[in-house]
């Protein structure tokens, strides 16, 4: 197996033995499988779409073929290898369709594709399919090293961006633009005759597609749940039954919501399940009472004190200790051997786990700000322009992204920290639980740490920064704002696309730079748009505040 898609690569080059997340050489296989069998829907998908023919159940699947490859979503053979036939069925359904296309407008059969992809026939079992998928590892896309780092940053944005579409077309949210550029990137990348600069074109439409996907996702999220306002969440808990909900999706929390309702059960966010608290339609269940714990990675620390139920709906589920494997539930594209996987929108074994486990204790704790996405931020925007010009703000950091468990992630702690009394944090996604416990105060009634919310809430602090710099009448590279990202997998990926296509520059990522990025696509995003590494807070900070 050879993985460099997350930011725990091991050595910084790569898993090669077994994945840093916990993936295992045959999962790794059966992934490489999932996305080489994907570019071959793709290739025909994209073929029938330029004869007016398309198919959305093939669409949908495109995206959920790609989130099933995401970091720490799906680890169980037996459900990627049934995903694998999903695929092979989609890839025959859309040639299908295509031939049909092609037939129809030149009155004769398309000419066939004999070879790569859109020739796959999937292997008849598991050990077969491992097989295939060993002939078709990352290294194989391309012999050109930059052309292959691009391509590599390309997929991982289609990867990243397919996770917000799928979230998105759960709440009723699709676009025809969104779906064709999926095959039309996805496809090109089979495509010898294209060339470095092809590729980088295609990875700067896609940070722009994705704009469009979390503007949809955004939409979704207001529409069934209102515009965040910002909420005081507990994070200690109280003597009741409980369920842990980890993960990103909030139509699945809504329908747990309702079916625990007068059952004598708390439901408690975990991870980016945290802004939930934060929606009108969601706060209105009493019993959405607190949030337990604080990012991904530490849940094999913290999990085996809740003594309820835990259920993920996303990504990122890590190996499950086995004091709570039994009460464990998966839900979506999530996959774990051996762990319960929910179909559908029926909550009623996770319940009934819920009731036989014991009650939480009563154990208060302190509150944590939530629900700080754009619509809160400019309903007091003159309050935080008049600072700024007064004086009483002088700048802006944007502190979040991805967290994870590799060594210097307490960067983002002490930069937070250190970051002076009169500027404001702007924080997103749950690289905030390194610092969101901390007390910053507020400017004039402005609190100094605002939480926008998930990494799809993205969105939203770039909504904040245009609107600010329309209101100061200027660019966002000229505001005083400096965004310093931690990533981890490839949602991260995407939202750097989208920022990097709207021409923001300066910005700072670590812990460490992607393993896939080579010098020569490096020096690219540094002469284009001075992307660099963080180095330490103390000189960080210096440099974003011009001393």
């Amino acid at each position: 197996m050879f993985c460099n898609q997350c930011e725990q690569a091991a050595k910084g080059t790569g898993c090669e033995v077994i994945g840093v997340c916990g993936k295992n050489p045959e999962v790794a296989a059966l992934q490489d499988l999932m996305l080489y069998g994907l570019k071959g829907v793709a290739i025909y998908a994209d073929k029938a779409r330029e004869l007016g023919a398309k198919d959305e159940t093939v669409d949908l699947f495109l995206i959920e073929g790609l989130f099933t490859t995401v970091t720490n979503v799906d680890f169980d053979p037996v459900s990627i290898a049934g995903k694998l036939r999903k695929c092979y069925d989609s890839k025959e359904k859309i040639k299908a369709i295509y031939e049909t296309a092609y037939r129809t407008k030149n009155g004769a059969s398309a000419p066939p594709i004999t070879t790569g992809p859109a020739a796959w026939v999937i292997a008849g079992d598991l050990a077969g399919l491992v097989t295939q998928g060993k002939e078709h590892g990352i290294s194989t896309q391309h012999t050109d090293q930059d052309i292959l780092s691009a391509i590599e940053i390309l997929i991982y944005g289609l990867k990243g961006m397919a996770a917000y579409a799928d979230h998105a077309f759960i709440l009723g949210r699709k676009d025809e633009e969104v779906f064709a550029f999926f095959h039309k990137a996805l496809a090109t990348t089979t495509d010898p005759a294209k060339g470095l600069m092809d590729f980088v074109g295609l990875t700067m439409e896609c940070g722009k597609l994705n704009i469009k996907v979390m503007g949809m996702l955004n939409e979704g999220h207001i529409a069934h749940y209102g515009k965040p306002v910002p909420t005081k969440v507990p994070i200690g808990t109280r003597k009741n039954k409980g369920i842990l909900v980890s993960g990103h999706d909030l139509r699945m929390l809504e329908e747990l919501l309702k079916q625990t309702e007068g059952k004598g059960i708390d439901i408690y966010t975990h991870g980016e399940m945290l802004p939930a608290h934060a929606y009108p339609e969601l706060k209105k269940y009493s019993h959405l009472y607190g949030n337990f714990g604080g990012a991904w990675q530490d849940q094999h620390k913290e999990f085996p004190n809740f003594p309820g139920a835990i259920i993920f709906n996303t990504n990122c589920i890590q190996r499950p200790a086995d004091s709570y494997k039994d009460r464990l539930f998966s839900w979506g594209q999530v996959g774990w051997p051996g762990i319960k996987h929910i179909t559908g929108w029926n909550f009623s074994e996770v319940i009934n786990k819920a009731l036989e486990c014991p009650e939480l204790a009563d154990a208060p704790d302190k509150e944590i700000l939530t629900g700080f996405g754009h619509d809160a931020v400019l309903s007091v925007a003159d309050k935080v322009i008049d600072g700024v010009k007064a004086g009483a703000i002088k700048h802006f950091f944007l502190i979040g992204g991805c967290d994870g468990a590799k060594p210097g992630r307490n960067y983002y702690t002490e930069l937070a920290e250190k970051v002076p009394s009169d500027c404001v944090i702007l924080t997103l996604a749950c690289g905030k639980y390194r610092f969101n416990k901390l007390e910053f105060g507020d400017i004039g009634g402005i609190p100094r740490l605002l939480d926008v919310g998930q990494c799809n809430d993205a969105y939203s602090a770039v909504q904040i920064a245009l609107a600010l710099a329309g209101a100061f009448n200027c660019g966002v590279n000229d505001l005083p704002l400096s965004i310093i990202l931690s990533w981890y997998e490839q949602k991260a990926v995407v939202i750097l696309l989208s920022l990097l296509h709207l021409g923001i520059k300066n910005i700072k990522i670590g812990p460490a730079l992607p393993a896939f990025i080579t010098p020569n696509v490096l020096n690219f995003l540094v002469e284009n748009f001075n992307l660099g590494p963080i180095t330490t807070p103390e000189a960080d900070l210096k440099v974003a505040l011009g001393q």
